[in-house]
């Protein structure tokens, strides 16, 4: 859901929706435009977004963690922003002619650009983030999330705040990835509140990461089903509508990838936060310390997914969540116990 196309539940929405999603990619073809100073070597990293960081939080994320990242390496970051479609694999080759320590890129439309580019150039390590190469490469390290134990722990939150002990999800397309936000909210409602109803929804047509009229219509949908906590899977545009229609219907909603209440305060209860910036900084850690290659996947225990609600800033949020710290203790307890590995949450990727 980072994308300002809003295609992206930040949603790894990995290759089964890049058909779907191709024509919202863009980049940049001026390295001029890189931010940060670049060219120390092989303590620099370089970061290739998909589109200009802007105001998307969750290229803000990334940016800060590659920059941290540097930092510990006692080296430099530089960035560069993809503006149009042509421009990502111009962007990425110029990451590696500055032949920094790693060249980071966030999401899956890098899968065939950094493929290529790994095989081209065996001696550069490079970090896929939020998606994965469909062959391995030694020097390519893929940074992937458990997206599910967070959809889980919002699912507890509404089973324990429904007043209809009925809660419904609104989700994009229906694939296993995707599927990550939505049935394990309904598994987590039910954990909490045992007779709770389960109903989602699914976008589909033409645009389904790009269309929040189609979003609100079915969440205006859920209501008449009684459904008074949804899920908003739809990507960044599609929960837009998603959030309206619930301020509009008394519905209470969540967000995914970053924090979506200020969208519509009083409205968002919580949001699954997908740390972009964890994952790069522990990722690179990884592959600078002599370990790269292979899938690191990154759930609560790495503290590569967590709520809004689970987090210090809970209380200037602006999530209503914040106004109940009775659930909020139960979710952390939760939370805890899926650390301890004493709680499993079931992955829809895995089922299929």
């Amino acid at each position: 859901m980072h994308r300002k196309t809003s295609r992206r539940l930040a949603f790894t929405a990995v290759a089964v929706t890049t058909a779907l999603a191709a024509t919202a990619c863009n980049a940049s073809k001026d390295d001029d435009k890189a931010s940060g100073t670049g060219g120390s070597g092989d303590k620099s990293l370089v970061l290739v977004t998909p589109e200009p960081v802007g105001l998307n939080d969750f290229l803000k994320l990334a940016q800060q963690g590659t920059e941290s990242a540097a930092e510990k390496l006692g080296g430099s970051a530089s960035t560069l922003e993809s503006k149009d479609p042509t421009a990502i694999q111009q962007n990425v080759e110029s990451a590696v002619r500055k032949k920094p320590a790693v060249v980071v890129a966030v999401g899956f439309e890098f899968d065939d650009v950094i493929a290529q580019q790994a095989q081209a150039n065996p001696n550069q390590q490079f970090l896929l983030v939020d998606s994965c190469t469909k062959q391995s490469f030694p020097n390519v390290t893929c940074a992937v999330f458990r997206e599910h134990e967070g959809a889980f722990l919002a699912g507890a939150e509404a089973g324990l705040l429904t007043k209809t002990g009925k809660v419904g999800a609104v989700v994009a397309i229906d694939s296993p990835q995707i599927r990550r936000f939505s049935d394990p909210f309904g598994a987590g409602a039910k954990h909490t509140k045992g007779d709770s109803e389960f109903t989602q929804l699914f976008v589909g047509g033409q645009n389904p990461f790009n269309d929040p009229a189609r979003a609100k219509e079915q969440t205006t949908s859920l209501k008449t089903k009684n459904v008074d906590i949804v899920m908003g899977a739809a990507s960044a545009a599609g929960n837009l509508g998603v959030f309206d229609a619930a301020k509009t219907n008394g519905q209470l909603a969540f967000g995914v990838d970053v924090n979506q209440c200020s969208k519509a305060v009083g409205t968002v209860v919580d949001n699954v936060i997908k740390h972009t910036d964890v994952a790069i900084e522990k990722a690179v850690e990884q592959i600078t310390g002599g370990k790269p290659g292979g899938v690191a996947s990154y759930g609560v225990a790495e503290g590569g997914i967590t709520l809004t609600g689970l987090e210090p800033n809970v209380g200037s949020s602006q999530c209503t969540i914040a106004e109940h710290p009775e659930v909020i203790k139960a979710v952390t307890d939760l939370r805890d116990k899926i650390v301890a590995g004493t709680l499993t949450v079931a992955d829809p990727v895995q089922a299929k």
